[in-house]
């Protein structure tokens, strides 16, 4: 299915949770080595609303954003991990290095991120009824899974 096609589905079924009184909640990001603060994030984020949304960015796009040598796992493939998690409604990629058309055209109610972002650098800010900032788990990371992974393998040869 073509991006903008995932794009129209999902407007639908965010028409249909709002036309029913609900609320929509959106959180974005890369998502290339899930790990429990992710999951973390999207489980909260969820409590705050009727239905979530994940934008996930492009192959490309992570590129542009980490370098070369991301993303580890590709596009479809972290597209099959996040809507496997039972907190997840819908996940969306979108190709520009931020959501922010992306949020304009789905207009959720409640936009979610990380404790790594303050409330007034979150793109989209200022489509939504509410920004949620959400506390990141102490030493969680992306790249520090990375890092840990490359020390080790180093070592070990």
């Amino acid at each position: 299915m073509r991006i903008r096609d995932l794009w129209e589905l999902t407007r639908r079924e965010v028409e249909n949770v709002r036309e029913r009184g609900g609320r929509v909640v959106f959180t974005n990001g890369v998502f290339d080595i899930i790990h429990p603060g992710h999951v973390e994030v999207l489980k909260q984020a969820r409590s705050l609303g009727d239905m979530l949304i994940v934008g996930i960015n492009t192959d490309e796009s992570v590129r542009r954003l980490k370098g070369n040598l991301r993303p580890i796992l590709t596009l479809e493939e972290r597209m099959s991990i996040i809507s496997s998690i039972r907190y997840v409604d819908a996940v969306v990629p979108f190709e520009e290095d931020t959501p922010y058309r992306l949020i304009e055209f789905l207009r959720p109610h409640v936009l979610v991120k990380g404790g790594d972002y303050r409330p007034e650098e979150v793109v989209g800010r200022d489509i939504v009824e509410e920004v949620v900032i959400i506390p990141l788990k102490e030493g969680i990371s992306t790249s520090r899974i990375i890092e840990r992974i490359r020390q080790r393998y180093c070592r070990a040869e």
